[in-house]
């Protein structure tokens, strides 16, 4: 409806600028933001403890619009798969992987993306648009609301399935940046999910310039994309090397991880023959020595048309002694959701998505 606006989507200070808008006190954000998201109510007029005029307002001059649930889907290994149909005909893929005394929401800031890593599925889709503030935490919300977290009628949780959200879906958060802070404010914020900074992580494929905004505007837990330890190969692999190569995005990650006191995390797909060897194991102690860093190697998960193949386990187990061995610390990541292509790297949302169908030259964030 023209002129109504989606509330789901506002951070407290945008809530209590909306609310300031209408005459009411700063209060009232506080109040529509624990029915929200520590409730998941979407209907104004369920909000008891807002004044019968105010939900009557409401009504007329905003909304609690989610994404739609289009598909829904469970790995063997207990992985959840949505796809959620958006405005404009779009859709994107968010992912919930359940482990021991923890869940992790995988979220998506963008219909496809316009990097085109050589080894992603996401990329291959091409770019369509950046995901608006209420896309991005609707996926938390919905999630939320499937898995149990926000029992209606009660007033707070009473059970925490998601424990940790990261932006690793669909999409380069930092060139979202203004739709994804507010998202990430409200995931920390205590009276919406309430997750701590270290458990919400926004990962990247390396734009440097954002990193820095990024400490700035909403510092929580950074992930990068690396899975090269030198220029060339990189450059191959992670386009967007080309312009901010890995000198310049360590240096960035060096920075982030002093002013933040947190250890930036690299990410480390192991392609066979590719970026496997150990001769780039020991670049890669060279390359990070002197930043706060742990490495997760990830299997390479196959995805349509690719050249690439999954390093074999042993091959993957020396490089990590390697990198052990050189003090950097090092896990494996155990591959989840590959039966249902929910695996990292293979995020596609193509039904009914209308990513373009070019991929535009990266342009530089302003």
């Amino acid at each position: 409806m023209s002129g109504v606006t989606n509330l789901l989507g506002h951070d407290r200070d945008a809530l209590e600028g909306f609310f300031a808008g209408i005459g009411e006190r700063p209060f009232r954000a506080t109040q529509v933001m624990k029915w929200l998201h520590q409730q998941g109510v979407a209907e104004f007029q369920a909000m008891s403890n807002l004044a019968k005029a105010l939900r009557a307002r409401l009504t007329d001059i905003a909304a609690v619009t989610p994404p739609v649930v289009m598909a829904d889907r469970a790995s063997r290994d207990g992985t959840r798969k949505w796809l959620l149909g958006l405005a404009r005909g779009d859709a994107v893929e968010t992912v919930f992987i359940p482990e021991p005394g923890r869940g992790t929401l995988c979220v998506s800031s963008q219909v496809g993306c316009a990097l085109d890593c050589s080894f992603c599925a996401t990329g291959k889709q091409g770019f369509g648009r950046n995901l608006e503030a209420a896309e991005i935490i609707g996926q938390v919300w919905l999630a939320a609301r499937c898995l149990g977290q926000v029992p209606r009628g009660e007033l707070g949780m009473t059970h925490r399935a998601i424990t940790n959200v990261v932006l690793m879906g669909m999409g380069e958060p930092l060139l979202n940046l203004d739709n994804v802070v507010p998202a990430m404010r409200l995931m920390l914020d205590d009276d919406a999910y309430g997750l701590s900074r270290r458990r919400v992580t926004l990962s990247t494929a390396g734009v440097v310039p954002q990193i820095e905004r990024l400490r700035e505007r909403c510092p929580v837990s950074l992930a990068v994309s690396l899975h090269a330890p030198v220029d060339a190969l990189r450059d191959e692999l992670v386009p967007i090397n080309k312009r901010y190569p890995i000198a310049e995005l360590l240096a960035a990650c060096r920075c982030y991880a002093e002013a933040t006191d947190t250890r930036v995390t690299f990410e480390y797909v192991m392609l066979d023959g590719v970026n496997d060897d150990l001769a780039c194991a020991r670049e890669l102690v060279k390359r990070l020595r002197g930043v706060p860093a742990k490495v997760n190697l990830i299997p390479f998960n196959p995805i349509p048309q690719s050249p690439y193949r999954r390093s074999p386990p042993e091959v993957i187990e020396r490089f990590r002694e390697v990198l052990l061995s050189g003090g950097i610390m090092s896990i494996t990541r155990k591959t989840r959701g590959e039966d249902i292509d929910a695996a990292c790297g293979q995020l596609v949302g193509k039904v009914m998505a209308r990513a373009a169908r070019h991929r535009p030259a990266f342009a530089s964030p302003r």
